[in-house]
């Protein structure tokens, strides 16, 4: 398990550790409910260093990775950013990711354990071109601040002379302290929310100031069940839970954040536009009301049925503090609609689940 640089300072905090596609995560500080509130209504503070960055250079990056996503990457000028996903050829998905546009390199920030995929991916099809692919994850940490209070914790800190105004838009803070750090506007929980890209020897001073600047408007630290628990919740699909290689992005509801149409060709093109074209897909991503008095949440992967059909999967499931049980899981289009009744089959018996409108409210 790849360790968390911070990892002293959170224990200090009173951490508990946890592992997610193979690198180490906090869990918690000792009170994950308290830390969901302040996701809520305050704001929450995680670190999520062991996320994949990976930084394009080159005077051929754009171009390049134009060619490589389904998002519109030409268009980007310097501070601007976007959400795409990485395909197949035939469509399938290998990862999603934010890409900023700095101003001598586009920064893609992207899910844990999959850094060595993506660039022997990208490697690929790297013929002339003038790029070079670098591993940022050992030079720059990532510090997010998410919740309603997200902004005032960016301006209490006191670095930023601007905050981004456009989700993934981004600036340069240039301090004699801490060097060079990158903030980004990325709301991760539908709310409000920001990146700080830190360099490494900085990144326990930037983390203490976030926390610290929280704890004034009612937040705090929180780790990944507080994290992932409010994910849920807000309906966002995660790569390695929600999609993974058998899906298509479209199936997954990214369609209006990640994919344009009016853009050039890319890998996979052809098989999202022609799906585009026929209006639908098979199967999609829907949001799924549990029983409350259910004795144990549903793992990834078991099934729906219709009728006595199987007709889809759970992908992720949590109990929610605000909400009850809830899942996300993919549901074939002819029994996917807004409040239709499915039955799962889990290993204690039958039990009805409904589906509902993301977000949970």
């Amino acid at each position: 398990m790849n360790p968390l640089l911070l990892q002293e300072f959170h224990h200090s905090l009173g951490a508990t550790f946890a592992e997610l596609n193979g690198a180490q995560v906090v869990g918690d500080y000792g009170d994950w409910l308290a830390e969901h509130a302040a996701l809520r209504e305050s704001a929450g503070v995680i670190d999520l260093s062991f996320r994949s960055r990976l930084c394009l250079v080159g005077a051929d990056r754009a171009r390049f990775l134009h060619g490589q996503v389904t998002n519109d990457v030409k268009k980007l000028r310097t501070g601007e950013g976007c959400y795409a996903a990485i395909t197949t050829a035939k469509g399938k998905m290998e990862s999603d990711l934010n890409i900023f546009a700095l101003a001598e390199e586009l920064l893609l920030d992207f899910e844990p354990g999959l850094t060595e995929k993506i660039c022997a991916r990208l490697e690929k099809f790297i013929v002339a071109d003038d790029v070079q692919i670098v591993d940022a994850a050992p030079h720059y940490g990532l510090l997010s601040v998410q919740g309603p209070n997200a902004a005032d914790v960016i301006r209490a800190i006191g670095l930023a002379a601007e905050i981004p105004a456009q989700p993934l838009g981004s600036v340069k803070i240039s301090d004699a302290m801490l060097s060079e750090i990158y903030l980004g506007n990325n709301p991760r929980l539908v709310t409000n929310g920001f990146d700080l890209f830190v360099p490494n020897n900085s990144l326990g001073a930037v983390a203490d100031k976030l926390i610290a600047a929280a704890k004034i408007f009612g937040g705090r630290a929180v780790g990944w069940t507080a994290f992932e628990t409010a994910r849920i919740e807000a309906g966002i699909p995660r790569y390695g839970a929600d999609m993974d290689e058998t899906c298509i992005p479209l199936e997954c509801g990214l369609e209006s954040r990640a994919i344009t149409y009016t853009k050039g060709c890319y890998i996979g093109q052809e098989v999202i536009n022609r799906i585009h074209s026929v209006g639908h897909v098979s199967r999609e991503l829907r949001g799924l009301r549990l029983p409350d008095d259910l004795k144990s949440l549903p793992v990834r992967g078991e099934k729906f049925f219709f009728g006595g059909k199987e007709v889809g999967h759970v992908t992720s499931a949590v109990k929610s503090p605000s909400f009850g049980n809830l899942a996300l899981g993919y549901v074939r289009r002819e029994v996917n609609q807004i409040g239709s009744e499915l039955t799962l089959r889990p290993a204690a018996g039958e039990v009805a689940v409904k589906i509902v409108a993301l977000p949970f409210v």
